[in-house]
């Protein structure tokens, strides 16, 4: 189930140019991190100091194989909607039957302590980059902690 919006991703080359506007905008940065499978930084950017506020993802590519290289070089900008959910796998699989394509066959580890996500395309007329986000410790809608997203099968019995 999809607990809530988790960020919106922002693709740049430029990610202490894009904070910097950020700041003016009244965020502060409030974590960061590598998503090593994906070659990316990730600036994490809120209002105030909830975490389970919705952010300003900052992705900035780390290397030159970077898996943002190709769509940066379209030029900067929104690149993808984050939700959280209870369970990856489980989400996943609902989505991929309801039209979803799959980007990653198996969930990666993100930018985050104790963060693993997986990214599908929505189909038209969105045609959006979607990131599905399950942490450890849910940070919204759940008060108990998840299992661990990377090694447990989805609950649907896919």
């Amino acid at each position: 189930m999809i607990l809530g919006i988790d960020h919106v991703g922002l693709l740049t080359a430029d990610a202490e140019g894009v904070g910097a506007l950020l700041a003016v905008l009244g965020l502060s940065k409030a974590d960061s991190g590598v998503a090593g499978d994906y070659g990316v930084s990730c600036d994490f950017w809120q209002v105030g100091a909830d975490l389970a506020a919705p952010a300003v993802e900052v992705v900035a590519p780390v290397r030159e194989d970077s898996t943002v290289a190709g769509r940066l070089a379209r030029g900067p900008g929104l690149y993808h909607l984050a939700f959280e959910v209870d369970d990856l796998g489980a989400e996943a699989y609902r989505l991929r039957a309801n039209g979803f394509a799959l980007v990653d066959a198996e969930p990666c580890r993100g930018a985050r302590e104790g963060m693993a996500v997986q990214y599908l395309y929505a189909p038209k007329p969105a045609g959006v980059l979607v990131e599905l986000v399950q942490y450890a410790t849910a940070r919204r809608g759940l008060s108990q902690p998840s299992e661990n997203p990377i090694s447990s099968p989805p609950k649907s019995g896919l």
